[in-house]
């Protein structure tokens, strides 16, 4: 992996990272924002210490370990990656409510276009924040976005050390079973 130095990786702050996404996908997985490095590098969940790509091979959504830089081939899983803001930051604690809440409208009109048949939150302070719902926990919501389910899943940012990568591969395991059973 290519080394970046704090000059380039402040350069990536406010930077956009293109989604990988398609219409009607089984599942559409939706970070936060990106952070620093996913903005240098474009490649979605970046950050060695993120567990999103091991977590996502451990619960059998991919058949290998895919790299960030390999994350086109999501496609071809019917998955894709997109982010409730787009604006690149150091931690996720520098966005402000307004970006949350204008996040989740942006989000739901892309979720509608493109009709996937579950949207993953990978973040439940985060899903909290976009769609105003306080009560939420991880896992399948009542909330419905047209005829996409949504399903709210554990960050896999290495700062979420209450959950362990085995506990996170099995909630998203939960959801791939949901997802193929759909």
């Amino acid at each position: 992996m290519t080394r970046f130095t704090q000059e380039q990786l402040a350069a990536a702050r406010d930077r956009l990272v293109p989604d990988v996404v398609a219409d009607g996908l089984h599942v559409l997985f939706c970070g936060i924002n990106p952070g620093l490095m996913t903005a240098a590098t474009g490649h979605h969940f970046a950050r060695p210490g993120n567990r999103f790509w091991p977590v996502l091979h451990l619960s059998g959504f991919t058949p290998r370990l895919l790299k960030p830089s390999e994350q086109d081939e999501l496609l071809s899983y019917g998955l894709g990656i997109t982010n409730v803001v787009a604006r690149a930051t150091a931690r996720a604690d520098e966005l402000s409510a307004e970006e949350y809440r204008e996040g989740g409208r942006l989000l739901a009109t892309k979720v509608g276009r493109l009709r996937p048949r579950w949207l993953a939150v990978v973040g439940v302070t985060a899903y909290r924040a976009a769609f105003d719902d306080r009560k939420a926990r991880v896992g399948p919501q009542e909330r419905t976005i047209g005829n996409t389910r949504v399903w709210v899943l554990p960050n896999p940012s290495g700062l979420n050390a209450h959950w362990t990568a085995a506990a996170m591969a099995e909630e998203y395991g939960r959801l791939r079973v949901a997802a193929d059973d759909a």
